[in-house]
């Protein structure tokens, strides 16, 4: 154990700069839209927001605005937070005895003093902004660099492979999954990587033939161009790109919102997929990240580009969104859970309920990051 720590302790020191500043670039983007929905809504509600805050801890600089909001930049930038009037924490946790001494007036935009149908709405906004977010932001790359595509053309086959077992050839151009229509190689390569020991039929043109080929994607560890590991599924099959292979589309923004909106729903779903594969033990935890693990992938990809660094930014977006819908109190999620019990008893929840029912939350949270920063270390040590 201490030799994973200091073997990942000198990998993260020996590469700080290349890490942290594109790792606040993509944190910094992700939570201030995230904080920004909270924030927006509550204006419209008409609650009183006290702080606007990008991290935690200690004030580093900040000014209010003409509606008395503070806003700041704190010294730990791993989050940020929106605090309500009546708020007693950054959890949003009311203080009752605060509640309990307000005036009329101060009732009127107090965020706990509103019905649960505009509670709800602000909790919400956050992980909605995230997921709008994503949707502009791939929409816009959609239609600024176009939509890169090469046939999904098989060049070789791998003997002993699932694609070798279900008859593919060389020459074979697979046009469909399961009836969905596959436009390149790299949509085929998406939906093979997430459906590993899942049977699928795939629509083949050889020479001027249709078949209907039918193939088990084997689950393989593969490695990307930075070391790192990935579990997907794969067939078995490549294709070797010649020059003039691979073309780029231009994309018309309405298309390029739907495109936005369908990357947007990929992610969601390939999380999804990933989070019951742990459960079922298809999918190895060791895969789940915390900020450490978020720092090295952003320097890997600032390596690459701003473009792929934003493309990051996205993808963390929809998963920042994801988790702060989880069900568990202290995150939005929790929130939401405690609302629906409201409205379905037509009161609060007790005061007792709400703390016992954040401690937990609290405890779960801790355990995550625990478990999520042991991870980080080792992928650290072993790469």
């Amino acid at each position: 154990m201490a030799d994973i720590f200091m073997s990942s302790f000198s990998t993260l020191t020996g590469g700080l700069i290349g890490y942290v500043i594109p790792f606040l670039f993509v944190l910094t983007v992700v939570v201030f839209f995230h904080e920004l929905g909270h924030f927006l809504v509550a204006r419209w509600a008409g609650v009183k927001v006290l702080t606007f805050s990008l991290g935690f801890g200690p004030e580093l600089a900040g000014f209010n605005d003409k509606h008395g909001t503070r806003w700041k930049i704190s010294a730990i930038p791993l989050g940020g937070y929106v605090k309500f009037f009546g708020d007693e924490s950054e959890a949003s946790t009311p203080s009752t005895e605060a509640l309990e001494k307000m005036n009329a007036e101060e009732r009127s935009y107090s965020f706990h003093h509103k019905k649960v149908g505009p509670r709800a709405a602000i909790v919400a906004a956050g992980p909605i902004a995230n997921f709008l977010l994503a949707i502009v932001i791939f929409s816009v790359m959609f239609m600024v660099l176009g939509k890169p595509s090469t046939s999904a053309r098989v060049d070789s086959v791998q003997a002993g492979s699932a694609a070798a077992a279900a008859g593919f050839q060389s020459g074979d151009l697979i046009t469909a999954i399961d009836g969905q229509a596959i436009d390149s190689f790299s949509d085929m390569q998406r939906i093979v990587g997430t459906k590993a020991g899942q049977k699928l039929t795939f629509d083949v043109k050889r020479d001027s033939k249709l078949l209907s080929l039918t193939a088990t994607p084997e689950l393989r560890e593969v490695k990307d161009s930075f070391g790192n590991v990935h579990r997907l599924g794969v067939l078995g099959i490549s294709r070797a790109t010649a020059a003039g292979d691979t073309v780029t589309q231009p994309v018309s923004p309405p298309a390029a919102v739907w495109l936005g909106v369908k990357e947007t729903w990929f992610v969601i779903d390939r999380t999804f997929s990933y989070i019951g594969g742990v459960f079922t033990g298809r999918e190895a935890a060791d895969q789940v990240g915390g900020p450490i693990r978020i720092a090295q992938i952003s320097g890997q990809v600032a390596t690459i580009g701003l473009a792929a660094l934003i493309h990051l930014a996205a993808v963390l977006s929809i998963s920042i969104g994801l988790l702060n819908l989880f069900p568990v109190p202290l995150l939005d999620g929790g929130h939401l859970l405690f609302y629906a019990v409201e409205a379905v008893r037509g009161k609060l929840l007790s005061e007792r309920a709400q703390e016992l029912g954040f401690r937990i939350g609290l405890a779960l949270v801790l355990m995550l990051m625990v478990f999520a920063t042991y991870n980080d270390f080792k992928h650290l040590a072993a790469s």
